[in-house]
């Protein structure tokens, strides 16, 4: 198998899907399962690739024989012209296909949403993004699990984490990488009495989540406290201090979760949290050092910042960045998400193209 696209690297990912092939069959790599779930989600990556690879291959070879069947058989034009063509898009999706690939792309996602300019009318903003995310993921058959929740008085959310994964070995990050920054929504609040449109905003910041062989954390590093949790309007959710924040000494990352019953669960669900950001951190670090332009996500809660906005009065979505508008809103916020992110995943590979040429 060959291809003028990229011939080293791409004996190398052929190679590679071939290695895991061999690995995944060898029953004692299931024993463990967290490497075989993190070799079988590289196996998936590589699949597509591999697939246009080998259909490239006959393609090729078929417009090679159609050719010299030709001067025989006049036939045979016709179908060397379509094969011909054949040959060119399936050069085209490997080239897209061989292009460099974000190491995070297989990983599930830790996705947080805070309130911000708008008080409480941000808050329940908060919640419709959250409960959009939500919609999304049972959609694409993800399942979710809320790992930290401050809400608000009027049943919105000040602060929400939570955790998407896969069922299978589809990447999550690959598709909501694309979903950081501030999101700003214009529309009649429910405690606005005069019926005028407002403007607020609630940012939105997503992490690939770390496993443990990615991010060491030294429990030296960590201060660790307890106390109440509280609910909407200071209540007490409980009477036991099961609440946990963990404050990273070294780069004074702070993370709490208090969702849980359990203060064991909580403080696990508050470490899951602190390895992303840390793992996200390193690789924002690793990235500006190779002058890697990184998409930036939530710097601060500014409407100007905006990637995306909300009009419900005009019921359209319109994301900034690649200058997506449709008047679809209402299916978006109940989670039909796709070909917004699709037109930022084409344009984020029409750059990588651009950029490779």
């Amino acid at each position: 198998m060959s291809s003028t696209d990229g011939p080293d690297l791409l004996a190398d990912l052929l190679g590679e899907h071939a290695s895991l092939e061999r690995e995944l069959a060898d029953p004692a790599v299931h024993t463990d399962q967290s490497r075989a779930r993190r070799l079988g989600r590289r196996y998936a990556q590589l699949a597509p690739l591999v697939e246009t690879a080998r259909a490239l291959d006959e393609a090729r070879g078929n417009l090679a024989t159609a050719r010299e069947l030709a001067g025989e058989d006049a036939s045979f034009a016709a179908e060397a012209r379509t094969l011909a063509t054949q040959v060119e898009e399936l050069s085209a999706r490997l080239r897209e296909q061989l292009l460099p690939k974000d190491p995070d792309d297989a990983k599930d996602v830790i996705l947080e949403i805070k309130a911000g300019e708008g008080g409480a009318e941000s808050a329940l903003f908060a919640g419709d993004l959250l409960r959009m995310y939500l919609r999304y993921a049972e959609r694409r058959g993800w399942s979710t699990e809320i790992l930290d929740a401050v809400e608000s008085d009027l049943g919105g959310y000040k602060d929400v984490a939570v955790a998407v994964k896969s069922r299978t070995d589809e990447g999550i990050w690959s598709r909501l990488k694309f979903e950081g920054g501030v999101h700003r929504v214009q529309r009649v609040p429910v405690t606005e009495s005069q019926g005028r449109i407002h403007t607020s905003a609630a940012g939105v910041l997503v992490l690939p989540e770390a496993e443990e062989v990615d991010v060491s954390v030294d429990p030296n590093d960590l201060r660790i406290d307890v106390f109440r949790s509280s609910g909407p309007g200071g209540q007490s959710v409980n009477t036991t201090d099961s609440a946990v924040r963990i404050t990273h000494l070294p780069s004074g990352i702070v993370v709490s979760s208090q969702n849980e019953k359990s203060q064991l669960q909580n403080r696990e669900s508050a470490l899951r949290v602190l390895r992303s950001r840390l793992l996200a951190a390193a690789r924002e670090e690793a990235a500006a050092v190779a002058s890697d332009q990184r998409r930036s996500q939530v710097r601060t809660m500014d409407r100007s910042e905006r990637v995306r906005t909300y009009n419900f009065p005009e019921n359209r979505i319109a994301d900034h960045r690649v200058g997506y508008k449709a008047h679809n809103l209402d299916q978006v916020i109940d989670g039909d998400l796709d070909p917004v992110i699709d037109a930022l995943a084409a344009a984020h590979t029409a750059e990588l193209l651009a950029a490779g040429s």
